[in-house]
């Protein structure tokens, strides 16, 4: 390039540089648009959520002028259909999974200057989504924007508020600030102001100098902010743009180039000064701006000007303004009057019309921005400032006039809208609470206006109710109003340690949380809050010493927390009752940032103190509260009534307000509060309780809220006023419902109501001090001790249990319900409820027994109850529980029936309840109902019942049941023994077995369940209804308004069901349910590993503490009744609950101490279990036996220890311990038959180490002793080895089995272990439903039972042995005792056991029936009864004799419905050969298996080839197909094979005679067949002339069904069959098949046609035209075949005869349709009968010869067949 041109350019370069610099100084502060864009935010949401990375880049981008928005928007994850939805709901886009993104946006459009208004913009956007011409007319600008957009983080650092002030203060300076930006929601938001904001926004809109002479084209706005009319008078509020100064005096609008009619868009924020006068306006002024530079031309130019005043009769002026534009400059004193008032001699813009178009918009928390609550404050501060006349709008309202336009304005206040009143609404409350306790003094006269303050509080509060649904808690109470109550509200008069009450003392904070304070916080701040134990303050979680620091602690915050609130005063978060309602994290933030702000709206010192200096009357805000509710009446009454929460909390706050700024917190509880205001509060509670009475029925869920909230009230009371007097109100209460109790046919909602009343007050975290546990049972002076709880705490527990009448401290009688009133309640609830005879309440129990169960669980986590002394005190204050407890024994839940022990011994049936005289709870049922502590005599009975004869007890449900039993053992566990053990003293034999009872049933609820069922529990869990109800719940209620009611109404009906009330679930409870651990498996969908670990740690530690609880009870028992003479009977009770604990999963820990207890009971009454309780010695043996193959080698000594012990305590007591030789063998046997988990190992030590006793007790060294340990420990090892195997086999039943046979058959000489392994088998028999044998097992039994019995005893009806037996089975005859070897049964120890006597025997026989009837053997089951039916009619008894006739009626009528015996599948049988060395014992051996029935080959054979196979190898397993005889030598050595063949059974033709019916067909088989076809050359299978048959008959040791499910096969015979007589065979059953479809009744006509195709159809290879042309054509040259051939000719005659009916009968049964087909069978018939007739009438001479004498030859053609037999 020439250096000229390169000069050039630098010069037009430097040009243009200077042009630009002369521009940017002249026109620099102007703006224009000049371009646009848009960028759909959802797509951006969904996109960057959907895309799972940290960041996301997102590009927009086109370069062509095309709708570059709809094509990125279709590429986008967002399909078209859901976009257009999407926009429509603000809550559509879903911003959980909202991940980081940056977008690049390349899209722009030049903006043009006439295109500018809303409108056209949405045109814009409408445009974009569907791609029209219109955009392609757009100029598109090559421009990059690139914007972040991230989730905002929980707490932002470095933020600054729409004000621009910092939340915090700034560390470092340097950092980028978070801006946080004022929302403007399009739903009102409902949230009270706690923050001073006074905020105005500016909208220029647009303007019209169309009609406006000159020049006016490139228009701009200047807005100022005036305080005045001179122009210096602009204020610097207006908030700069960014990287501007923080305020500026003015704003300019964008110009639009040469637009006389230019559209605005800016916004204009304004801080509006805290007090504004009459001269404060907005001036707008309206320049031209020359663009070039011209001489003598300004830059600007004005063209216009116009205003808007900011105070119209005192009210902020905001909304849409279309102003005149003035020409001029205007006037002086112009900013009072608007610009719409045509002021004289000014020029205006086109005639004085509206040209400029703007809004104004305030976010203010000084100007209401509502004409009612603007009037009301107005009226207010008038009054308090003492200036008449008011201005307010257009009135003046002067002094005289004021009282009635004051109650006028406060009526008013329900007009105004709701959103304001929520803003306002602490400074609104304060207001009228201020009117209540200072009644204004207008024109000299005090002017009362309570009870219109108190109309209007009503009136607000149930409309923020009513309208604001979401916002409440569970208990239906408005977050809004509990957190007024908590942080807000304070006595109007209240500002102590402030002598100059003002704005940086504690007296400014009377009404806004905000206040200017100093930096550093009064040390009153650092109080936690959630300490304070305020009445409506649950959260106990300090522990105030006494209800009066208590008070001091509600106070302690003195009122400075109340910054807290701006947190969580909105929002639907549902704190629990009264508690903070604002999380710490919030509050702390909120208070520093309070501290670093000044607030200009202050309740200046003067108000105060021309407030406390003029007024003369001074009310106390409680009393007047409580007198204008017991005097309002009407709307205001029911309004009141349905919020009555707020007023009571209001009313118990500003009590104890009272009391701490009076000083009166120390003085006498009785001269707190005057008689007039206690009379009220008793007026108020009595008229509350007939209103809950009255209204329960109509209105359920108001009268739920309204006795929730005076049980809380009361509750709270019992903090601040005279027990005494509180203790009278609950019985005033009392008294109400149980008179309307006795009205009622279904008390239970009305008593649930009473529940929930109940258990709040007894929440009271002194509950225990109010129900003095220290004094004795005698009348107290005074229910209201005032010491202080602190001092009667400590004094309290150290009085001595004097020895009073102990009956009283265990029933509720009236001395104890006078003395410890609340837990006498508490108890009087629950027995009245648990008693069976009330009718309708069983609801209620899940409900009342969660009251106790959570009381007692309080009480035992209280630090301040630790102390056991004290304990026991708590304890004696539920003592009766153990009796009312003791009542519903046959009601709770059996848990003892999941176990495989016998169920719960009820020792008392349920007549003795009834006869049972003095019962526990005497006249408790009456008095609970009166309330009264005087039991009234005259109503001893029910009040709800008039008697029915039987019981029927509704039982508890399980959860029900623990909790009751939970709360038994813990009183068992925490009172004084010596009262207790006075107590049993005085109970009788039953009321003591009824307490044994109750401990056993304990032992099984609380028995450790082990891992895997809390992992079962936790899988379950998901599925429960009540969590999936609960979700749908919480999904429906998502959206407000009608659907939300609906729910909340259906939800109210559920909450009315008998189970209990709205507020009477867990959740509500105010003490703490830590405790509780068990119960709170449903609370989480899934737990962890760690959670379940835990749970089954705690559930471990649970079942140890119970059992030991358990056992120091039953050691008082014992001391108890050692010394009384009717101590069997209980001991065996405590026996029984002992081993029944033994029998339990139990930890090491208690079995140490069980061990002990039992060692103590048997040294200390040895008789009583050698001789009363045989029975509880076999378990006892049985027991220790278990333990002594523990894996825990403490539990092992303790158990061999133990089982020695016994040993030498029997052999001392009689020099013979056959008894328990025989229990402990029996024991072993029985554990090794049916325990799966059990260790042989460890049993062996514990054997060793028994024999090491024996071997080291001195003292009986010289007796036979040892030797018989000896003897015994080796009988035992001999078990334990049949035990190995048995272990090895476990997985093959058969073997199995075989091997219980063989040890049962071990046993002949022993019956009782005999008997133990038969039951054994029958157990397993019956875990594999294999009913038949297990029956076989039990009749076995039976039969040995009746041989040792008809030695022992000889009674004519009972079975002689067995013989009586031998028709239910021919196998019976092996039970019988006749060989030498038989032990006389009067030997000691011998047939000892239970079995062996007349009822044991009718058990085992009852059982076997049952067995038989399950395996569908009903004949079986006659033959079983015709033994039992003689012993019940020896012994009358008629009731089992009619139970057994119906059981036969039942087994007959089942033989004649399944007479066919299809219906009853006996069973399918298979020979089964093993053959290989592998197989043992099995090698070579033959079985018949019985298999259940319809079991095919291949089932049978898979089954055991999958068993051996596991066993030794799949390749070492063979099945032999075919049923040949097995070459051993053929087969390899190094295999196992099975061969397994199906068989029938087979009869000999003699045999059918007798066996008629399916059952005699199926029963006693002994014999079986099976068929296997050869040829002679080798083949299976050949041409008819050369088939041959093997049928095979095996006969067995034993008959089916027998003992075991396989039987040896002891012989073998074979029938080889010729070719003729497979024919004759084949055509045989041919003809019996024709024959039995011809005459089946009903008919079958496809089974009939079918068989019918099989005879005569042409197309039948090897049919029976083809038997007769090999056959019969011929004459046979052998003349022993001559019988054969006649035989099958005759044959064949009648299978045409057959054929002929089955026609007939097929012609009969056929519709139109099969007449072809039947021509057609019959042509074929001919056609075969014409074939066959040459054949069958050819007769042989020689079988026609006269008759000759009968030769030996006529034998050989009988049983022709070759035959050989094989043995």
């Amino acid at each position: 390039m020439l250096p000229s041109s390169v000069l050039q350019n630098k010069e037009k370069l430097e040009k243009l540089k200077s042009q630009a610099d002369q521009f940017c100084q002249r026109l620099g502060k102007y703006r224009m648009p000049f371009a646009w864009t848009a960028i759909h935010l959802m797509n951006i949401v969904s996109s960057a959520g959907s895309l799972e990375r940290d960041s996301t880049e997102v590009e927009i981008s086109t370069g062509e002028r095309k709708g570059s928005w709809s094509e990125r928007r279709n590429s986008s994850i967002v399909g078209r259909r859901s976009l257009e939805r999407t926009t429509s709901g603000d809550d559509a886009c879903n911003l959980t999974s909202f991940r980081p993104a940056t977008l690049t946006v390349t899209n722009f459009f030049k903006q043009e200057g006439d295109r500018l208004s809303d409108e056209d913009l949405y045109k814009f956007l409408a445009d974009m989504r569907r791609p029209s011409s219109v955009l392609r007319r757009l100029r598109p600008i090559t421009a990059q924007l690139k914007i972040d957009i991230s989730p905002a983080p929980e707490n932002p650092h470095y933020c600054l508020t729409p004000e621009l002030l910092q939340v915090k203060l700034y560390p470092d300076s340097r950092v980028r600030p978070t801006r946080e930006i004022l929302e403007f929601p399009a739903r009102d938001v409902y949230v009270p102001n706690t923050t001073y904001r006074n905020l105005l926004y500016v909208y220029p809109q647009s303007l019209n100098f169309a009609n406006r002479q000159g020049s006016a084209r490139n228009i701009t706005v200047k807005v100022q902010f005036m305080y005045g009319e001179d122009s210096s008078n602009a204020m610097p509020v207006i908030f700069g743009k960014s990287s501007c100064s923080e305020f500026s005096k003015e704003a300019y609008t964008a110009v639009v180039y040469h637009n006389r009619s230019p559209d605005f868009h800016e916004e204009i924020k304004v801080k509006l000064p805290a007090t504004l006068t009459d001269h404060h306006h907005l001036l707008f002024t309206f320049y031209h701006v020359s663009c070039q530079q011209k001489q003598n031309t300004p830059l600007e130019t004005p063209v216009g000007y116009t205003w808007i005043p900011m105070l119209q009769n005192g009210r902020l002026k905001t909304g849409q303004f279309c102003l005149p534009v003035s020409l001029e400059k205007p006037p002086q004193a112009y900013s009072v009057l608007s610009p719409e008032v045509p002021l004289p001699g000014m020029k205006w813009v086109d005639n004085h019309k509206g040209v400029f178009n703007v809004e104004v918009v305030a976010v203010s928390s000084i100007h209401t921005q509502d004409p009612y609550l603007d009037k009301f404050f107005a009226l207010v501060n008038a009054l308090d400032e003492h200036m008449f006349p008011v201005r307010i709008g257009d009135m003046r309202i002067m002094e005289n006039n004021l009282e009635n336009e004051l109650k006028s304005s406060i009526s008013a206040l329900n007009s105004s809208q709701l959103e304001p009143v929520v803003r306002f609404l602490h400074l609104l409350l304060d207001k009228l609470i201020l009117l209540v306790v200072r009644p204004p003094v207008i024109a000299g006269q005090i002017v009362n206006l309570g009870q219109a303050s108190f109309e209007a509080m009503a009136s607000i509060i149930n409309r923020l109710h009513k309208n604001l649904e979401g916002n409440h808690d569970q208990h239906g109470r408005n977050s809004l109003l509990a957190s007024y109550i908590y942080y807000v509200f304070r006595l109007p008069n209240t500002y102590p340690n402030s002598p100059s009450p003002g704005p940086g003392g504690l007296g400014g904070s009377v009404h806004y949380a905000t206040m200017a304070r100093s930096a550093v916080r009064p040390a009153s701040l650092n109080l936690n809050r959630s300490r304070s134990l305020s009445n409506s303050n649950p959260d106990i979680s300090g522990t105030p010493t006494s209800p009066d620091d208590e008070v001091r602690s509600i106070i302690g915050s003195k009122g400075l927390d109340r910054s807290n609130s701006w947190v969580n005063t909105g929002g639907p978060k549902a704190a629990p009752w009264g508690s903070n309602p604002s999380p710490s994290a919030e509050s702390t933030q909120a208070m520093d940032r309070s501290c670093n702000r000044m607030s200009s709206h202050t309740e200046t010192s003067s108000f105060l103190q021309t407030l406390t200096g003029r007024l003369p009357t001074k009310k106390l805000f409680h009393e007047e509260l409580a007198l204008q509710w017991v005097v309002c009446s009407g709307s205001v009454r029911e309004a009141a009534l349905q919020q009555a929460w707020f007023f009571f909390e209001l009313m118990v706050k500003s009590m104890v307000h009272h009391l701490y700024f009076n000083d009166k917190l120390d003085a006498p509880r009785k001269n707190r509060f005057p008689e007039r205001f206690m009379d009220d509060i008793a007026a108020l509670v009595s008229t509350i309780a007939s209103d809950i009475v009255s209204r329960f029925q109509k209105d359920i869920e108001m009268v739920e809220r309204l006795n929730t909230s005076l049980a809380f009230f009361l509750n709270d009371l019992l903090s601040v006023m005279d027990r005494g007097f509180v203790f009278s109100l609950i019985k005033s209460y009392y008294k109400q419902v149980s008179s309307k109790l006795y009205s009622l046919p279904n008390p239970s909602v009305l008593v649930s109501l009473r529940l929930d009343f109940l258990r709040i007050i007894c929440s009271h975290e002194h509950y225990v001090t109010l129900n003095l546990p220290c004094s004795l049972l005698t009348p107290p002076a005074s229910p209201s001790p005032s010491v202080s709880s602190a001092t009667s705490q400590s004094s309290g527990f150290s009085t001595n249990v004097q020895d009073q009448k102990i009956a009283n401290m265990f029933e509720l009688s009236v001395p104890f319900r006078q003395q410890h009133y609340l837990a006498g309640l508490v108890l009087t609830e629950l027995a009245v409820i648990l008693d069976p005879d009330a009718e309708g309440l069983f609801g209620l129990h899940k409900k009342v027994i969660n009251m106790v169960h959570n009381l007692l669980s309080s009480h035992d986590s209280d630090p301040r109850y630790s102390d056991p002394q004290i304990k026991a005190r708590v304890a004696m204050l539920y003592l009766p529980l153990i009796g009312i407890i003791m009542e519903t024994v046959p009601q709770l839940y059996d848990f003892t029936e999941t176990h495989n022990q016998r169920g719960r011994p009820i020792c008392v049936a349920t007549d003795d309840y009834e006869s049972e005289s003095g019962s526990m709870i005497s006249q408790t049922v009456a008095m609970a109902i009166a309330g009264t502590s005087v039991p009234q005599l005259t109503r001893p009975g029910s009040f709800l019942l008039t008697s029915t004869g039987g019981r029927q007890h509704t039982t508890f449900s399980a959860e029900s049941s623990r909790s009751l039993l939970i709360c038994l053992l813990w009183v068992l566990k925490n009172a004084d023994e010596t009262v207790l053990q006075k107590w049993f003293t005085d109970l009788s034999v039953l009321q003591l077995n009824r307490l044994l009872d109750l401990l056993y049933l304990c032992v099984s609820c609380f028995e450790y369940k082990g891992k895997k069922v809390f992992e079962r529990m936790n899988s379950l869990t998901f599925k429960k209804s009540k969590d999936m109800r609960a979700k749908l719940e919480e999904a429906i209620l998502g959206s407000i308004g009608a659907r939300q009611e609906m729910v909340r109404r259906s939800r109210g009906q559920l909450e009315r069901s008998p189970s209990g009330s709205a507020f009477g679930s867990q959740e509500n409870l105010r003490w703490r349910k830590d405790m509780t651990h068990w119960r709170q498996n449903t609370e989480k969908l899934d737990k962890s590993r760690a959670e379940i670990e835990h749970e089954a740690l705690i559930d471990g530690n649970l079942a140890t503490e119970a059992n030991l609880i358990i056992l120091d009870t039953l050691e008082i028992v014992v001391q108890t009744v050692s010394v009384t003479e009717s101590k069997e009977s209980i001991l065996g009770g405590v026996l029984k609950v002992l081993l029944h604990s033994m029998a339990c999963n139990q930890s090491a820990v208690y079995l140490q101490h069980c061990f002990a207890t039992q060692r103590a009971l048997v040294s200390k009454f040895p008789e009583l279990l050698f001789e009363e309780e045989t029975e509880q010695c076999a378990d006892l043996c049985l027991r220790l036996l278990r333990h002594c193959s523990s894996s825990i080698s403490t539990i092992r000594s303790h158990a061999s220890a133990s089982l020695y012990l016994l040993m030498r305590q029997n052999f001392e007591i009689g020099n013979n311990f056959a008894r328990v030789k025989m229990q402990v063998t029996m024991s072993l046997s029985s554990l090794v038959g049916t325990s799966q988990n059990f260790n042989e190992e460890f049993l062996r030590r514990s054997l060793k180490t028994i024999l090491t006793y024996a071997e080291e007790d001195l003292e009986l060294r010289e007796t036979t002793f040892p030797d018989q340990v000896q003897d015994l420990v080796f009988n035992l090892h001999m078990i334990l080895s049949d035990t190995v195997k048995m272990k090895e086999h476990q997985e093959d039943p058969e073997m199995l089995i075989d091997l219980m046979y063989r040890i049962a058959k071990g046993y002949q000489t022993s019956p009782d272990l005999r008997l133990t392994w038969l039951q054994n088998m029958a157990g397993k028999h019956s875990e594999r439903s294999n009913h038949a044998e297990a029956a076989q097992c039990l009749v076995h039994s039976a039969a040995l039972v009746a041989e040792y019995l008809s030695m022992l005893e000889d009674r004519k009806y009972l079975p002689v042995g067995c013989v009586t037996f031998q028709n239910i089975s021919s196998n019976v005859l092996e039970e019988s005792a006749v060989s030498d070897d038989v032990v006389s049964p009067d030997e000691e120890g011998i047939c000892s056991g239970k079995y062996f006597t007349e009822s044991g025997l009718v058990g085992l026989l009852e059982q076997a029936a049952a067995s038989f009837s399950m395996a569908g053997m009903y004949e079986a089951v006659n033959e079983v009864y015709k033994v039992l039916i003689p012993i019940h009619e020896a012994n009358r008894d008629a009731k089992k004799l009619s139970t057994i006739h119906g059981k036969l009626q039942e087994a007959f009528s089942k033989i004649v419905h399944q007479s066919t015996g299809w219906e009853r599948m006996f069973g399918t049988y298979f020979r089964v050969g093993f053959y290989g060395t592998k197989f043992g014992d099995l090698d070579e051996q033959e079985f018949v298996y019985k298999e259940p029935a319809i079991t095919k080959l291949a089932e049978i054979s898979h089954r055991l080839e999958g068993f051996y196979g596991e066993r030794f190898g799949e390749d070492v397993v063979e099945v032999i197909k075919d049923s040949n005889l097995v070459d051993k030598c053929k087969l390899d050595p190094n295999k196992a094979y099975i061969q397994i063949t199906y068989v029938e059974p087979y009869f000999d033709t003699y045999e059918m005679k007798d066996r008629i019916t399916y059952f005699d067909k199926n029963y006693n088989l002994r014999r079986f067949m099976y068929c296997t076809p050869f040829t002679l050359d080798g083949r299976a299978h050949g041409e008819l002339h050369e088939q041959f048959k093997r049928k095979t008959i095996l006969t067995t040791s034993h008959a089916f069904p027998y003992i075991k499910t396989r039987v040896n096969v002891t012989h073998k015979e074979e029938i080889i069959l010729t070719p003729i007589e497979v024919a004759i065979e084949d055509m045989q059953k041919k003809t019996q098949e024709l024959a039995f479809a011809t005459h089946q009744d009903p008919a079958d006509p496809k089974m009939l046609q079918m068989v019918l195709q099989g005879s005569v159809g042409t197309t039948v290879n090897q049919g029976p035209l083809e038997v007769a042309q090999v056959f019969l054509s011929e004459i046979p040259s052998d003349p022993k075949l001559f019988r054969h051939h006649n035989k099958l000719r005759l044959c064949f005659k009648d299978f045409t005869k057959r054929c002929e009916d089955a026609l007939r009968k097929n012609k009969s049964l056929i519709g139109p349709d099969q007449k072809e087909y039947q021509r057609e069978l019959e042509r074929n018939y001919h056609r075969l009968k014409e074939a066959l007739q040459p054949l069958i009438n050819r007769k042989i001479p020689q079988l026609y010869k006269a008759v000759l004498p009968v030769t030996c030859h006529r034998d050989s053609f009988s049983r022709m067949s070759l035959r050989k037999m094989d043995l």
